[in-house]
């Protein structure tokens, strides 16, 4: 009983405490709004992000780790002169590796080159062509078919014109064609399509966009580009067999690499090896600096917006000197008045809170579309404004609440406010 008199009575008074001072009820929660808004809006940015990036390290694979001469880490001191004349990896290097290291599950090469793709009149331009090996999509996540096959072992051994085009290649060669069975031109060089990859979207953590990419043969690849071009991006893939560590792979792979690059024991390695985890680390400091942010410039407008709560509610209290008076005359202890204001308080600002959070979500629905991002508003992070609110509600609440308590009856009585 005591609990639900308190409730209503809190309730009506914060609503009246709205109906009649509109303005300056709206001007005070407005800074718990803003801020509310600010910082669950970078903590919601931050949180679809990095489900975003997520999906794309998922694609990279989490146990599979890069063969490069690039190492994927990113500082004010990057030595990429060092890395430069790093001899690329080979076909060969892939060969022992998959035939030496016992702990692989799958070995994969790629040798990639951008070029113009054609079909009679029609052509994609800076199409990504990968020359790929027969394990490729065992190794990674984005050979995704939507129609047709992949390749056999035929294909791959006597470097047969076939190849598996991307989602957008498949769209701006063949309208509404059908792709399959037709032959597309790479340099002058027909393909027979024999697969049309599903639509994936493009990565936000590399240089991958499987819609605009060719998959061909790696023996054909040889055939349109030269294979001895030193600058060409080239990477040997290693899945790691289930059980095994990434470290463990890694620690296999370079005591088979080392050798064949007759490096001596105290040269420094000639490759790198990467790992998707390296990126979500690189990312994890941006998204810590970014959350700072959001803090700073949201808890300026929470202590703003918690100053204009402690306003209205010291109004409060003057406006209604004499009715708790009244109350405490009828027999209304001192917590009951207090916890009375404090309660009316917290429901202020969360009601600024609430508005917040509405606005965020009508923001999701609206840019994540135009982003081509989507935007989640995580229930973490309801809860999170709305815990916020409380809080700065019980702190602005509380001084104007105990003064309130400790008046006394009679004195209240006689206010003539």
């Amino acid at each position: 009983m005591f609990s639900g008199r308190l409730f209503r009575e809190t309730f009506s008074f914060a609503f009246q405490a709205l109906v009649q001072n509109k303005l300056r009820s709206i001007l005070s929660l407005l800074g718990i709004t803003i801020g509310i808004f600010s910082i669950v809006a970078v903590f919601t940015f931050i949180d679809s992000l990095q489900i975003s990036l997520q999906k794309d390290v998922n694609n990279l694979g989490s146990n599979v780790v890069y063969v490069e001469k690039w190492p994927w880490t990113f500082s004010k001191d990057y030595p990429w002169w060092k890395y430069w004349v790093r001899p690329q990896p080979t076909i060969n290097e892939m060969g022992i590796i998959q035939k030496k290291c016992k702990d692989a599950d799958a070995v994969a090469y790629t040798f990639s080159r951008n070029s113009t793709i054609q079909y009679q009149n029609s052509s994609v331009d800076n199409v990504s062509v990968n020359g790929i090996s027969e394990d490729y999509d065992k190794v990674v996540n984005w050979v995704k078919i939507g129609e047709g096959r992949y390749f056999s072992p035929t294909e791959f051994t006597y470097g047969s014109n076939v190849a598996i085009i991307g989602f957008d290649v498949a769209s701006g060669l063949f309208k509404n064609e059908e792709a399959i069975g037709k032959y597309i031109k790479v340099k002058g060089k027909k393909a027979v399509v024999v697969a049309v990859m599903k639509k994936q979207g493009e990565s936000k953590i590399s240089d991958i966009n499987m819609d605009i990419s060719v998959l061909v043969p790696y023996n054909y690849m040889k055939t349109i580009f030269d294979a001895r071009n030193i600058w060409a991006p080239r990477v040997i893939l290693v899945k790691a067999k289930s059980g095994v560590t990434n470290a463990q792979i890694m620690s296999e792979v370079e005591g088979i690499l080392r050798p064949i690059r007759q490096l001596k024991p105290a040269e420094e390695d000639n490759f790198a090896l990467n790992e998707s985890s390296m990126v979500s680390k690189n990312f994890n400091s941006l998204f810590d600096i970014i959350a700072v942010i959001g803090w700073v410039i949201g808890g300026f407008s929470i202590l703003v917006g918690g100053i204009g709560i402690a306003n209205i509610m010291f109004v409060s209290v003057k406006e209604r000197t004499s009715l708790i008076g009244i109350q405490k005359s009828l027999g209304a202890k001192n917590y009951f008045i207090l916890t009375q204001f404090i309660l009316e308080a917290i429901v202020l600002c969360l009601i600024g809170g609430s508005i917040g959070l509405l606005l965020i979500f009508v923001l999701t629905l609206l840019i994540g579309n135009s982003l081509g991002m989507e935007f989640i508003l995580t229930f973490s992070n309801v809860m999170l404004g709305l815990s916020l609110s409380a809080f700065i509600g019980l702190i602005s609440g509380f001084i104007p609440a105990y003064t309130a308590s400790q008046l006394d009856p009679v004195e209240a009585i006689r206010s003539t406010y």
